[in-house]
Formats: C-alpha cells, sequence, structure tokens
C-alpha cells in the first residue's frame, strides 16, 4: 500500500527542500523538516492504520534519504551508541526521522555544536543532554547552556540517582549554569547524596560548603614550601586545604548512605580522580580492601624508586605527617574492583546494601577521616 496521493506529493516537495533534520510525531501524525528557512510541516492523511501508516512514511524518508526503502535497519545496524558513526553520514541520520538514529548521532564522538542543535530539535530528551554535554565542544558552545537549563529543570523527574548524578556532574562544566543554580543544587544534594556526587566528580576542588583548612596546613605551607617538584607535597597541602577538607567531610557524608550501587561507584571513582596525581605507575587493582593498607606501608617503609623516594623526603622534614601520607597512598588505590564482588552477587539497595558494603566503606571511611580536622 503506498501513501495518499496528496501525502505523497507534500512530502516530495518537503523533501526536495535542503533538510537539516526530519521528526516524525506519530502521535499527531505530522511529520516536521528543520531547514536554514526554519520549520515546514505536513499533517498525514492516512489510508490505513497509523501504525502501518507510519511505518511507510519511514520507508518512504529512507528511500528519499538512503535511496531504499528497507535502507534504515539495515543502515543502522551500522551506528551504534558507542559513538562510532562518521562525520560525514550524521547529517544523513538526522533526516531519517527515526529515534535511534537521532541516538547515534548524539553518541558520535564527531559531534558538532551544530548537529546537537539539530538533533535537539528532533528529540529532546535528559539521556540525550547528558550525552551532548559529555562532548566538550557542545558544552562549550551555543548548545551548552541550554542542554544545562533542560536537565536542571528536568532533574526533579529524574528517579535514578546515576542520572541525577550525571546531569548534576554535567551541568557543573564552566560556564553553564549560574552561581544560584549552583547552590541550589547543593541545597538540594543534602537531601540526594547522588547530587553531592556529582559535585565530588566535578568541582572537587570548589564545592559549595565552607570549611576551615586543617589545623596543619598552615604549617606544612611552610616547611613544604621548596618541595615544589613533589607531588606528594602538593597532593597533600591539596587535601589540608579548605577545599580538600570540603571534599572530604563531602565525602564522608556519601560515604555513610550511598543512594545506590551507582552512586558507591562513582564515589570510589571521584576519591580515585582525586589523588590521580599521585597514583602509583605499578598500580594493580584489587578486590580485597586490606591489600590497600598493606601497600601503602610499604611505598613508605621502602625506598626502592623515584616514588617511594618523593614519599619518604617529605616525612624527613614532616616525620608526623606518616599517618596522612598513609591515607592518602590508600585512597589512590581505589578502584571499582573493590566493590564488584559485593555487587556481582547482589543488587541490594538501600540498608541492606549498605550492610554488604560495610566491609570496604568502614575502613574507607576511617580513612577518609584522618584527612580531616
Amino acid at each position: 500500500m503506498e501513501l495518499s496521493a496528496e501525502d505523497s506529493l507534500r512530502m516530495n516537495v518537503l523533501l526536495t527542500q535542503q533538510l537539516q533534520a526530519i521528526r516524525v510525531d506519530e502521535s499527531k501524525m505530522i511529520v516536521y523538516g528543520l531547514s536554514e528557512r526554519g520549520e515546514a510541516k505536513v499533517v498525514l492523511n492516512p489510508n490505513c492504520r497509523d501504525e502501518q501508516y507510519i511505518k511507510q512514511v519511514k520507508e518512504f524518508i529512507s528511500t528519499q534519504v538512503l535511496g531504499s526503502p528497507g535502507g534504515y535497519p539495515i543502515y543502522l545496524r551500522r551506528w551504534t551508541r558507542m559513538g562510532q558513526a562518521k562525520h560525514d553520514s550524521l547529517e544523513r541520520l538526522l533526516q531519517l526521522g527515526e529515534a535511534e538514529a537521532v541516538i547515534a548521532v548524539v553518541h558520535a564522538e564527531s559531534l558538532t555544536d551544530e548537529l546537537a542543535r539539530r538533533a535537539w530539535w528532533v528529540m529532546q530528551s535528559s539521556a540525550n543532554a547528558r550525552c551532548m554535554l559529555e562532548r566538550d565542544l557542545v558544552a562549550n558552545g551555543a548548545m551548552g547552556k541550554i542542554l544545562a537549563e533542560f536537565l536542571v529543570e528536568f532533574l526533579p523527574f529524574e528517579e535514578e540517582p546515576k542520572a541525577m548524578l550525571d546531569s548534576v556532574r554535567l551541568v557543573l562544566k564552566p560556564n553553564l549554569i549560574s552561581e544560584e543554580t549552583k547552590a541550589s543544587l547543593w541545597k538540594r544534594g543534602q537531601r540526594k547524596n547522588a547530587f553531592l556526587a556529582g559535585f565530588m566528580r566535578a568541582v572537587p576542588d570548589d564545592l559549595p560548603l565552607q570549611t576551615a583548612a586543617h589545623p596543619a596546613y598552615a604549617g606544612y605551607s611552610e616547611l613544604l614550601a621548596d618541595m615544589a617538584h613533589n607531588p606528594f607535597a602538593k597532593q597533600l597541602l591539596r587535601c589540608l586545604s579548605p577545599q580538600g577538607q570540603a571534599f572530604f567531610t563531602t565525602g564522608l557524608t556519601v560515604l555513610k548512605k550511598p543512594a545506590n550501587q551507582d552512586v558507591a561507584i562513582e564515589l570510589l571513582v571521584a576519591i580515585a580522580d582525586y589523588f590521580a596525581a599521585i597514583k602509583p605507575a605499578d598500580f594493580v587493582p584489587s578486590n580485597v580492601f586490606e591489600t590497600l593498607p598493606e601497600k601503602a606501608k610499604e611505598y613508605i617503609a621502602v625506598e626502592k624508586c623515584d616514588y617511594t623516594k618523593a614519599i619518604n623526603e617529605i616525612i624527613a622534614v614532616l616525620p608526623d605527617a606518616t599517618d596522612l601520607l598513609e591515607s592518602m597512598l590508600v585512597l589512590t588505590q581505589l578502584d571499582i574492583h573493590l566493590v564488584n564482588p559485593i555487587f556481582a552477587r547482589s543488587d541490594a539497595m538501600g540498608t541492606v546494601m549498605r550492610k554488604k558494603l560495610a566491609p570496604v566503606f568502614d575502613p574507607l571511611a576511617d580513612y577518609v577521616a584522618k584527612l580531616i580536622d
């Protein structure tokens, strides 16, 4: 069965234009086209069931764009959500009027700000907004603030903590939201710690929490002034600064009650990233927390390489900083492998999940607490 004569004519006229994207509203039975001149639409007049007619319309579009009525499904199998779509094909994907085609575009590594604008016109969703904001080219472009504003407004409707966390993490990229909005998100984070984990991932050194520096900060700053070459000296002072104390205070809050498995994992990632500058070159992920303190003590006890010599260079000047350095060395070894054995056996949430995490998170909290006044 073919399209009605009226629709066939109007669709042909629409598709002969230099379209940037096509959107099919299946509920209203309307096809929209976006061009440099603006938006055009074709109100469909089905001659059969709506579902069947929409399929015919999409086959018609596919014939015009790809040269084959059955081209869309075969064509799309080449594209995944892994960002492998080639740049010169992204424009055609946006002309198919298919949701999966849009998803392939927003995941593409070569996504541009202009293509993001077209994709957003076709299909607005929080998942697409997050995916596009992952690209700095888009976040720093004209679409950045538009997508961030959408995510902030949609946050009350997000149900999954991971989605909340990622939305907060992404809108906190530079110059996307106002300080007032940032303060509002932080306030809401006092009730939903997924927000706090998002802050820790995005702005670890600029959290909206006023804290004092560690009592040892001023004295250590003077004694380590000549060790600018030593990454451990820089990291130690970073931890003891007001910003560092805010980071660890927030970390303890999330450690006590992670919302779900995703938040627990993201918290580990946030802390590990914080100590990335001093991660040992021979680091091997462990799924047993008890091995972390043992390894930390080895780094302090034996000067066998530049890494361990840098640690002991500080201890020679500040012997009372040994416990702090040991805590840092434990935290720099954090990895999601620590919780993999737990989450592989259980999908529990809430109190049950936190009990199962206790063998990892309780000692972890102790080492975090050692870095706080």
